[in-house]
């Protein structure tokens, strides 16, 4: 029973919470008729979920070391059921996006977790099968997420893609308390309180800042005090870790090249290959009026490709430094969103597919070889850090570039709409808007606004993919920790 069923348990927990991250995307029409939801509204309805994932995995992970990784584990899969029970009873877009806060948090108690019980329970070969297992599971949840969201929301309706988990967190649970055994790390650890709760104040208002500035207007004044919070906090956080015996981030760190290089591709990856597909969803059903289901399939173009090459990559590329696969792919994930910003007023969704498939290509190259590239950086001690550290930026990548391209949609749109319609267009209020504005009108503004958040996030992703490229050498000469014999500290991780 333990050797599966340690790996079923945390798989279960990670399918739930990576599914949540894209099962959403294809249900923002829906909520966003159903509760009066705002731009603003849907764009916190992603970015509460991944900000507090992002703000708390290092913490989290602290605190399992502490208290007990299973025990951390469980509560987080029970919150996560919890506020996703209240997603689905959600009446209004305040009450959703406070449940989704709370998800995030259940999800990172799961998330931080995982790794560490995985490398708890198996060693040697069973310890690279179960990798291997949880990569495919990773996948496999970013790749049904938009189908399976359009089903429920065609079907049941768009409260299901919440209500589904809780079945599954029942089983987590349960398998969670009977196979796996419980596991701490090394004593003497502190949870670093103080390191967390800057860097939360940090990325929350960051995020708020940029969405407030593209409703109001970058000179708007709760815009500006927002922005100058996340700098206070910014600054406070950089003091804190410097002070503290048991940071949650060795500053450190970012003095080696290929830290950081690996740290700029993580936060470019997720915020470049993810954070304009809300509005792709958004144009594909308010202005194609295609249904859910449709416009979750267009998006298994992107999914599909990323899980094929990932599989064969992972025969064909061994060997293959990871400079080049990660840096390689960015480029190519930059190169298939340039190639979607070919959108106007006539423009189906077929326009997409060239430039969904060449990211595809590129998030297959990528998602496999991050991991191992931010491990390879660090001795081996540092190794949780590390991949906490990954896990953080993905994650406020996602939620900055969410936030930052809908800021270009609706700033894009303006110079092609009447006052205030743009906010209403970028919000799934085409309908609203029809009889006022011409359709063609209306066509055209979505599609320049896509256009331009994809170019901008094609060039953010090929500059980290450059960034890279030139600051991700191999251990020696990129600066990594020193280890004991070299070979074994690469080899480790894989």
């Amino acid at each position: 029973m333990r050797t599966w069923g340690t790996l079923t348990a945390v798989c279960l927990g990670t399918f739930m919470l990576l599914l949540d991250v894209s099962i959403a995307v294809v249900a923002l029409p829906d909520m966003a008729g159903a509760l009066h939801a705002s731009l603003s509204d849907l764009q916190w309805v992603m970015d509460g979920y991944a900000l507090a994932l992002a703000a708390l995995l290092l913490g989290t992970g602290a605190a399992a070391d502490i208290l007990g990784r299973r025990r951390v584990h469980v509560v987080g899969v029970v919150v996560f059921a919890l506020a996703s029970l209240v997603c689905g009873l959600a009446t209004g877009p305040g009450m959703l996006v406070a449940a989704r806060v709370v998800q995030g948090v259940g999800g990172a108690a799961m998330f931080a977790t995982t790794l560490p019980i995985i490398g708890s329970v198996y060693q040697g070969r069973q310890r690279s099968v179960a990798l291997g297992v949880f990569g495919a599971v990773s996948g496999g949840a970013a790749a049904i997420g938009p189908v399976l969201g359009g089903l429920l929301t065609e079907g049941p309706g768009w409260r299901w893609i919440f209500w589904v988990n809780l079945p599954v967190s029942v089983a987590a649970v349960w398998l969670t308390l009977r196979a796996v055994p419980e596991s701490r790390g090394p004593r003497g650890r502190r949870i670093d309180w103080a390191g967390t709760g800057t860097f939360a104040a940090f990325a929350g208002a960051a995020t708020y800042g940029v969405i407030r500035a593209g409703e109001r207007g970058w000179g708007e004044r709760g815009a500006l005090l927002a922005l100058a919070v996340a700098a206070v906090a910014l600054v406070a956080f950089v003091v804190v870790e410097r002070g503290s015996a048991h940071p949650m981030l060795d500053l450190a760190l970012l003095r080696k090249p290929a830290f950081v290089g690996v740290m700029v591709g993580a936060f470019a990856f997720n915020a470049a290959a993810f954070g304009v597909l809300p509005y792709t969803s958004l144009w594909l059903q308010t202005l194609l009026g295609m249904s859910p289901v449709d416009g979750g399939l267009v998006f298994v173009t992107l999914s599909g490709a990323s899980m094929v090459v990932a599989i064969a990559g992972g025969r064909l590329l061994h060997g293959v430094p990871a400079r080049v696969t990660v840096g390689g792919g960015l480029v190519l994930i930059g190169a298939g969103l340039c190639c979607q910003a070919v959108l106007d007023a006539g423009s189906t969704w077929p326009a997409l597919v060239p430039g969904l498939l060449l990211t595809g290509v590129g998030v297959g190259l990528v998602s496999p070889g991050i991991a191992g590239a931010a491990l390879a950086t660090v001795a081996p001690e540092r190794a949780g850090m590390a991949g906490g550290s990954l896990n953080t930026f993905r994650q406020l990548g996602y939620a900055l570039g969410i936030a930052v391209f809908g800021t270009v949609v609706i700033a894009r749109m303006r110079d092609t709409l009447p006052r205030g319609a743009a906010h209403a267009l970028a919000g799934g209020g085409a309908d609203s808007l029809r009889g006022r504005v011409p359709e063609p009108v209306l066509r055209t503004a979505f599609a320049q606004g896509l256009n331009s958040a994809s170019v901008l996030a094609g060039c953010l992703a090929i500059a980290a993919g450059l960034a890279v490229l030139v600051l991700v050498r191999s251990p020696r000469t990129a600066g990594a920790e020193p280890t004991t014999p070299p070979k074994k500290a690469v080899d480790a991780p894989r």
